[in-house]
């Protein structure tokens, strides 16, 4: 198996790259990259400094003879999504990510890569090192805390940029620039449940979806993919209804903007059911299967029986608020744009159901490019969940980023890649968040692109970046450095 990431082209990106991948850096534990980020500065005797709430700045003069061109901001966030799939033992606190060419991607080995967005601080690191690229004066953003809150963007200082250009390394589409986003916010709910004593000649089940793509809640929200939390209700329905199955536990899903690959329930039913109930399951079971045949090729599931009867279950009431109230949470997309064709407008995510000390903790998250739907999505899922007598709190969110039609650095990125690739990029916008509407917020009149080379499955253990795609992200980044306009 290769692993040489260093012989890939651009020889300064990937040796970046394989240096982020072996620092550990889960979102709000940005410690290590952040100290490696600060050395770097040291190192190159760049200036550098950081904010109140961690995002760093490292300051590059112009090259001689460019000095006259106005300042741009380059941007990523240096926090990775840590997904592994649950036979892989991996440390995201400690492990390295481990590697791998596979037919001209890099993957990792099931665990996600942090392609999203370590090759983008790759790319500013690159720029930043370099004594032979042609450019004006370069401020380089480092965001913390993008994947599971934006708190970096939220918290961003106002008085630490002077430059009104800014470039997103933050897409994962090579030949797509991104113009604008949505916005977003999360519903949370807390259910609490009341026990009962298990009754007696019952037999304990294990059931295990898994084997689902996963996937970016908003990048990947269209295309049909099955959400275990879903999935795995429709069985608890099924028991529930037909065969007197009481509900131990849930567990399914895990981060708030990637869908659910997976979940898993303890159920008892009577003995005397046991036998229909799971010949029922299996087909239930493959009649989804079929369902998601084109989508979900790898969906699977295992029922396993447990030695072990757990000692207590969900009350009988509150298993059935539990059960409706997951069937009844929309998912999905919600509606689609009526300018944009085939542009996802509103979603919500169902992502991840926890047994947690007596209450059921739900997380859900809402997406559109228009406010006012955003709002309207989010108090559909916590209309459905109220009316269960369930706690619900909802986030404040995040903007989303308006076009702005008379973008400088639009065109010039446009001709750019005309100019080198020979052919005319797609200029749309992004159903996923991007921290360009918080920075936007932060400084008013800030001209923004977002682009970035192919990645594949990002928030999830299939997560992997197209090696060729990189050298033309490369090449596009430094075309557009040396045609800057002047102040």
């Amino acid at each position: 198996m290769n692993t040489n990431l260093n012989a890939l082209e651009p020889k300064a990106v990937w040796n970046y790259f394989r240096q982020i991948t072996l620092i550990p850096r889960p979102s709000k534990h940005e410690e290590k990259i952040i100290a490696y980020l600060l050395d770097f500065a040291a190192k190159q005797q760049l200036r550098c400094q950081q904010d109140e709430v961690g995002n760093v700045f490292i300051y590059k003069n112009a090259t001689p003879g460019m000095e006259h061109l106005k300042t741009t901001v380059l941007q990523s966030h240096i926090d990775m999504v840590c997904e592994k799939n649950s036979d892989k033992d991996h440390d995201f606190f400690a492990d390295p990510i481990q590697t791998r060419i596979v037919d001209g991607w890099v993957k990792a080995n099931g665990t996600t890569l942090g392609a999203d967005d370590g090759i983008g601080v790759a790319a500013q690191l690159a720029i930043l090192a370099a004594s032979d690229i042609a450019h004006g004066p370069i401020e380089c953003l480092f965001t913390v805390d993008e994947e599971t809150g934006l708190t970096g963007a939220f918290g961003l200082s106002t008085e630490a940029l002077e430059g009104k250009i800014l470039l997103n390394l933050d897409s994962e589409d090579e030949g797509e620039l991104f113009i604008g986003c949505a916005g977003g916010k999360d519903t949370v709910i807390e259910l609490p449940f009341a026990t009962e004593p298990v009754l007696t000649n019952t037999i304990a089940f294990e059931i295990m979806v898994s084997g689902l793509k996963g996937g970016h809640s908003g990048d990947d929200i269209h295309k049909g993919l099955g959400n275990a939390n879903k999935i795995i209700n429709r069985v608890l329905f099924e028991g529930t209804e037909h065969f007197e199955m009481r509900l131990s536990s849930l567990e399914g899903g895990n981060l708030r903007n990637a869908i659910a690959r997976e979940a898993n329930a303890v159920v008892l039913v009577p003995a005397n059911n046991a036998p229909q109930f799971i010949a029922s399951i299996h087909g239930l079971l493959d009649k989804i299967r079929i369902e998601y045949e084109i989508t979900e090729p790898g969906f699977d599931y295992k029922i396993t029986k447990l030695d072990e009867v757990p000692s207590v279950i969900v009350g009988s009431e509150d298993q059935k608020k539990l059960i409706r109230s997951l069937y009844a949470c929309p998912h999905g997309v919600i509606a689609y744009s009526q300018s944009i064709p085939g542009f996802v407008e509103t979603s919500t995510n169902l992502a991840s159901v926890r047994t947690n000390d007596g209450s059921f903790l739900i997380t859900t998250s809402q997406r559109s490019s228009i406010e006012s739907a955003k709002e309207d999505v989010a108090n559909m899922v916590k209309a459905c969940f109220e009316l269960t007598g369930a706690a619900v709190t909802q986030s404040n969110g995040y903007p989303g980023w308006a076009p702005n039609p008379h973008s400088v650095i639009r065109e010039i990125t446009v001709d750019s890649y005309k100019k080198l690739f020979g052919e005319t990029p797609q200029v749309k916008a992004i159903h996923a968040g991007l921290e360009c509407g918080l920075i936007g917020d932060k400084y008013p009149g800030m001209d923004m692109i977002s682009y970035g080379p192919t990645i594949k499955g990002a928030h999830s253990p299939d997560e992997r970046i197209e090696i060729a795609s990189v050298q033309k992200f490369w090449e596009l980044t430094l075309d557009i450095l040396k045609n800057i306009p002047a102040r």
